[in-house]
C-alpha cells in the first residue's frame, strides 16, 4: 500500500516548512500527530504516517487511518505556536473533512485544540460524523475525560509512557522465562535505560517503577543520568519539569551526570528509545548491550539498526505496537469501543498492549522471527478509503 497524499507547506513568515502525509482513510478517516523539530523532513513525516496507518490496525480500530504532520523547526523558539498555528491554517480543508491531528513531539495536543476552537470546532470530524448524534456525544465524553489525571498528571500525557511500559513489562516476562535466554543476565526485573525525558519517557519510566523494574539511566538532548542502583526518577521529572539544569548537587544518591551520546554505554537488560526517530541507527546500534528493545518513540530505529539488531539476536517490541495507547484511547472513546472512563482506558490500553507485545515475543521466540518482520505482516493496513466528500 502506498500512502494516498502528500502536501508540502511553506511559512511565508519564517523559515518553517511542514508537510501533511495521509497514508489511508478508513470511513474517511485518518489520525495522526504533529511532530516540530528542526531536523524534520518529508520522509520522516512518511515514515510516520504508515507507522500510523500500522498503528491503527495495531489497535484493532475499524474507523480510523494513519496521517502524520511534520514541522522543520525549533519547538523552543519564540514563535514555534504561531508556526504550528499558521500550519495547521494551511491544513485546515483537509482537517475539518476528517484528518485528526494531535500532538507529537514538539508540539502540544492543547495548543492544537486551541487553533481548532478558532475555526468553531473542538475535534476534526467527517461529515457523516458530525451528523451522528452518539459521536458528537462521544467526542464531548473524550474531552471530559482529558481533564482526569493518573498520580498527578493529565491523562494523555501518561497513556503513551504507561502503553510502552506495560509492553516492556509483558516482553520481558516472556523473555526471562524463555530456555533460550538461560545464558543471559535475565533474573528478576530488568535494568532499564530509557533515552527521553519527555512526557512518554517519564510516563514510561514511572509505570516501570511501579511493576519493579530498575532504572539505571535516562537521557535527553543535553546529559545523560546514570545510577547502576537505580534512578530517582521522580525527582528527575520534577527538576526536568522545572527547566533546571541538571547539577550534581541536585542528587545525593550516587547518581552519575554524563553526556547524552553515552545512554548506550552502560550495562542494561532493556532500553526504551522515546525519542527522536532513528535514535538507535547504523552508527550506534553495536553499542547496544541491552538484550531488549522497547521502542517508545515512532521509527526509533533505523533499518541499517534493524539489521544489526536482527544479526545480534536483540529482541525488539515496534514502536506502532509499544506506544499505541494514545491513539487507542482517542478512537475507542470516539467510536463507543469503550466508556469515558479513566480505569476502563487504563485497563484496555493494558490489555492491548500487552496482547501486541506477546505476539511479537513468541514468534521471536518460537520461530526465531525479528518483531519487525512479524509485525509487519500482522498489522498490515487493508483498507484505503477516500474521504467524504
Amino acid at each position: 500500500m502506498k500512502e494516498y497524499l502528500t502536501v508540502e507547506w511553506n511559512d511565508t513568515r519564517s523559515s518553517a516548512k511542514g508537510w501533511l502525509v495521509i497514508f489511508n482513510y478508513v470511513k474517511g478517516y485518518t489520525g495522526g500527530g504533529i511532530r516540530m523539530h528542526p531536523d524534520v523532513t518529508r520522509e520522516e513525516v512518511l515514515r510516520l504516517a504508515e507507522a500510523m496507518a500500522y498503528k491503527y490496525k495495531a489497535c484493532e480500530s475499524e474507523f480510523c487511518g494513519g496521517c502524520k504532520g511534520g514541522i522543520a523547526y525549533d519547538s523552543k523558539a519564540s514563535d514555534a505556536k504561531d508556526v504550528l498555528r499558521r500550519y495547521l491554517i494551511a491544513m485546515m480543508p483537509y482537517i475539518r473533512e476528517g484528518v485528526s491531528l494531535g500532538g507529537d513531539y514538539g508540539t502540544k495536543y492543547s495548543d492544537i485544540l486551541n487553533v481548532f476552537r478558532e475555526f468553531g470546532f473542538d475535534m476534526p470530524l467527517t461529515k457523516s460524523m458530525r451528523a451522528d448524534p452518539q459521536i458528537v456525544k462521544n467526542a464531548a465524553a473524550y474531552d471530559k475525560l482529558l481533564e482526569e489525571t493518573v498520580d498527578g498528571i493529565p491523562i494523555n500525557d501518561v497513556m503513551a509512557g504507561y502503553g510502552v511500559a506495560e509492553s516492556a513489562d509483558e516482553a520481558w516476562g516472556l523473555l526471562a522465562g524463555a530456555e533460550k535466554t538461560e545464558n543471559l543476565h535475565l533474573a528478576g526485573k530488568a535494568d532499564v535505560v530509557i533515552q527521553g525525558m519527555g512526557r512518554v519517557g517519564s510516563a514510561c519510566a514511572k509505570r516501570l517503577r511501579q511493576l519493579g523494574h530498575r532504572i539505571v539511566g535516562m537521557s535527553d538532548s543535553k546529559v545523560f543520568l546514570h545510577n547502576p542502583c537505580g534512578l530517582d526518577t521522580e525527582l528527575i521529572y520534577k527538576i526536568k519539569k522545572s527547566g533546571k539544569i541538571f547539577e550534581g548537587c541536585d542528587f545525593s544518591d550516587g547518581t552519575k551526570i554524563m553526556q547524552s551520546v553515552e545512554w548506550l554505554s552502560v550495562p542494561c537488560d532493556v532500553i526504551v528509545p522515546c525519542a527522536l526517530a532513528d535514535a538507535l541507527n547504523a552508527d550506534n546500534a553495536e553499542n547496544v548491550k541491552a538484550v531488549l528493545v522497547v521502542e517508545g518513540a515512532n521509527i526509533a530505529t533505523s533499518q541499517e539498526a534493524d539489521e544489526i539488531f536482527k544479526e545480534k539476536g536483540v529482541y525488539m517490541i515496534c514502536d506502532f505496537t509499544a506506544n499505541l495507547s494514545e491513539a487507542w484511547l482517542y478512537d475507542a472513546v470516539f467510536f463507543g469501543t469503550i466508556a469515558a472512563d479513566k480505569d476502563e482506558a487504563l485497563k484496555g490500553a493494558s490489555l492491548l498492549c500487552r496482547r501486541n507485545a506477546e505476539k511479537q515475543m513468541r514468534l521471536a521466540l518460537s520461530e526465531e522471527r525479528y518483531a519487525r518482520e512479524s509485525v509487519r505482516e500482522i498489522f498490515a493496513p487493508t483498507v484505503q478509503d477516500y474521504p467524504e466528500i
